[in-house]
């Protein structure tokens, strides 16, 4: 939920697993509570790994048609985006989300990025941002928070996820916004304090 608000598309995706494999997976709380990579969300409800797969790529399935349409941009990600932009910055979207997923977001919402990582949570996003030499992630979750500073990136946090800007300070966030919306005015004072505006 950091650039985009998925949730009435996943609790739909998650009541058609129910009615079609008669399980009781609680699509309200996965919707309230995204971040960790979908098969650790299967996992967690104790299912055989065999379960776990079958659930899994049934829910990547018919993601395109029940989730992509439902899900609308975050206040202020467009702005975001361009603001970077403007900056003569790079847009990397470094997800836990399954990558073709994501990916058909990004198409849906007529974003363009300069890397998509997907399949990645908590310190393993720090590979990748290492990799691009990233310097500010911004993220809703704690694992947001981790994988920026694995990467010796600055974490800038938005309290729009599962977590309250209050938990996302204590985990070691260097700024917590209240949503995207304030993040062009944040980044033009940082670069200008830093003079590079």
């Amino acid at each position: 939920m950091t650039l985009i608000d998925p949730r009435p598309g996943m609790v739909r995706a998650f009541e058609v697993l129910n009615e079609e494999f008669g399980v009781q997976l609680d699509g309200q709380h996965f919707a309230a509570n995204l971040g960790p990579p979908l098969p650790d969300v299967i996992r967690s409800y104790g299912f055989a790994e065999p379960e776990v797969q079958q659930l899994v790529d049934r829910f990547r399935e018919i993601y395109p048609d029940v989730v992509i349409p439902a899900t609308t941009p975050m206040p202020g990600a467009d702005q975001a985006l361009r603001a970077v932009r403007d900056a003569g910055g790079r847009v990397l979207v470094v997800t836990g989300k399954y990558q073709p997923n994501a990916a058909l977001h990004l198409e849906a919402l007529g974003w363009e990025v300069d890397r998509l990582a997907g399949d990645v949570f908590a310190s393993a996003k720090g590979t990748v941002l290492r990799e691009e030499g990233a310097t500010i992630y911004v993220g809703d979750h704690l694992g947001d928070v981790r994988g920026a500073h694995a990467a010796g990136a600055r974490s800038v946090a938005v309290a729009t996820g599962p977590h309250s800007a209050a938990e996302l300070a204590a985990a070691g966030a260097d700024e917590v916004l209240v949503d995207l919306t304030g993040f062009p005015a944040w980044l033009a004072d940082d670069l200008n304090a830093a003079g590079r505006a």
